[in-house]
């Protein structure tokens, strides 16, 4: 019986192959069902399950951060520069990324027993939904009827997402 060896060349380049065949939206679009499942999964733990979630919350951030990151560096410029219609859109986008962030930053900081851990995750969640609705239904919308090459966006936000140390 012959078996197949993985080498690294083999797994890099298949990695690429993967990360050249993103389309940008489709790419966020998975970031927030991700996330959106995360927030689904803490909300339906018991009120003593602290170490879930603190494992979760942590998960929780670690997307959030990943996700902000390759949105304000790469996909908000991008819409932004291609029509000036969406300087609006986008400038709601980073003031909400801004108050995720210091919730992210507050969470990172605290014990799953603290007081009001599950109070700042549920409202975290509250916010990330919120922005998310309105990326998908504004902004996305506003980014496919654009002349953006969403496929070369996609591969440098792929890239660029797995270099954020989070």
């Amino acid at each position: 019986m012959r078996t197949t060896s993985h080498t690294p060349e083999k797994s890099a380049t298949r990695h690429q192959a993967n990360l050249a065949q993103q389309d940008a939206i489709k790419l966020l679009t998975e970031d927030h069902d991700k996330v959106k499942a995360l927030f689904d999964q803490y909300e339906k733990l018991g009120e003593r399950a602290h170490a879930s979630k603190q494992k979760l919350a942590q998960q929780i951030c670690t997307e959030l951060t990943k996700h902000t990151t390759i949105e304000e560096e790469i996909f908000y410029p991008a819409v932004r520069s291609a029509d000036k219609d969406n300087e609006d859109a986008v400038d709601e986008a980073l003031v909400e990324h801004a108050a995720a962030k210091d919730l992210v930053k507050q969470l990172m900081a605290m014990d799953a027993a603290d007081e009001l851990f599950d109070a700042k995750v549920k409202v975290l969640s509250e916010q990330i939904h919120h922005h998310i609705e309105e990326e998908e239904t504004e902004l996305f919308p506003k980014a496919r009827k654009s002349d953006l090459d969403l496929e070369a966006l996609g591969q440098q936000m792929a890239q660029r997402k797995e270099e954020v140390d989070v």
